[in-house]
């Protein structure tokens, strides 16, 4: 019996979650294996009903679990209140603190049945396939803050400890790909990247088959859109891979495909890297798919590669039949739910 913890969240988070566990349930039948899923609250959610984005029972459940999957969090009324203390983001970013997700997997890579729905050139983003794995749990987000009327400061720190451990992840996974890893950083202006660049060097000696190559920020920032296909393994530190990852959702044709995952010593966190879309909530017309991706890493993560493959055929199947949300999709778009059933009643069928 495997363990998850379920957090839907705020907005489309309870749709598309419904829509996982569809996939899930499917994929089950077919291996044989078990999964047990608890709800839990967090966000918006969370703070209307305990005051709290991320109760105590809620961070209880997802250490007892084997792994943790998430909707989406947020609400509009939070946003533009500067004065707010207690915020939906800040139960994301306290749950990854108290679990130790360190390290951020996001795969990108262009569909050939969407390239047309990128605002790039089909030639620059056709057969892209890379994997931005970015630090999790330092820099700015987690330095210490000050302010007051006049001056405000947030401070970026890094030790040598956090920078190895998602540098070992990032060579992990290099070395099941293309063996190359771009660390991207801005070690001409920041003592952070300085020390990131020598840390990372000195590791990449006891590696010699993974190419490593460097780039400043500004610089990967261009190169995401001039030429992205001369990437395997981004490493990043937080803030840059925050901002990079988002730019290179771009290459997909939708941010509604791109699945991520949050993983540390004992415990993976796994979701959709799109927002909460709350001006879709309850209209049965967000795309699951990102949510569904989300899944087969999460198999990947438990060892359950099988799993995880017939989910990717799944999905790879609904984009070429065009059962397709309307973000992809806008001829003859099907709804969340179908999109679901579709892959769902694939898995079934055809494996």
């Amino acid at each position: 019996m495997i363990k998850i913890a379920v957090l839907p969240g705020d907005g489309i988070g309870p749709e598309i979650i419904n829509e996982s566990l569809k996939v899930i349930e499917s994929v089950s039948e077919k291996i044989d294996i078990k999964f047990e899923h608890t709800f839990c609250d967090v966000g918006a959610i969370a703070i209307d009903k305990y005051n709290n984005p991320l109760p105590d029972e809620t961070l209880k459940i997802c250490k007892e679990s084997d792994a943790i999957l998430f909707g989406a969090i947020g609400h509009p009324r939070f946003d533009n209140n500067p004065k707010l203390k207690v915020r939906p983001e800040q139960g994301l970013l306290k749950l990854r603190k108290e679990l130790g997700l360190y390290a951020n997997l996001r795969p990108v890579k262009s569909y050939k049945e969407l390239l047309s729905l990128s605002p790039l050139k089909k030639n620059i983003i056709e057969d892209v396939d890379m994997l931005i794995v970015r630090e999790l749990t330092g820099g700015l987000y987690f330095g210490e803050k000050k302010s007051d009327n006049n001056f405000s400061s947030d401070l970026c720190t890094y030790t040598v400890k956090e920078i190895e451990r998602v540098t070992s992840v990032a060579i992990d996974f290099a070395k099941k790909r293309r063996n190359k890893i771009t660390l991207v950083d801005k070690a001409n202006v920041l003592e952070t990247s300085r020390l990131w660049r020598k840390t990372v060097q000195e590791i990449s000696l006891k590696h010699p088959e993974v190419q490593l190559n460097y780039m400043f920020i500004d610089n990967a920032a261009m190169q995401i859109i001039l030429n992205p296909k001369q990437f395997d393994v981004i490493l990043t530190e937080n803030l840059f891979g925050d901002i990079i990852s988002d730019e290179a959702s771009v290459i997909g044709g939708s941010i509604g495909i791109l699945s991520s995952a949050s993983i540390g010593e004992s415990m993976g966190l796994f979701e959709p890297i799109h927002g909460s879309f709350p001006q879709a909530t309850n209209k049965n017309i967000a795309n699951p798919v990102a949510a569904i991706l989300s899944v087969s890493m999460m198999l990947n993560y438990l060892n359950l590669g099988n799993g995880a493959k017939m989910i990717e055929k799944a999905v790879e199947n609904s984009l070429i039949n065009k059962v397709s949300t309307a973000d992809i999709n806008d001829i003859s778009p099907s709804k969340t739910s179908e999109v679901g059933d579709y892959i769902s009643n694939f898995i079934r069928e055809n494996n």
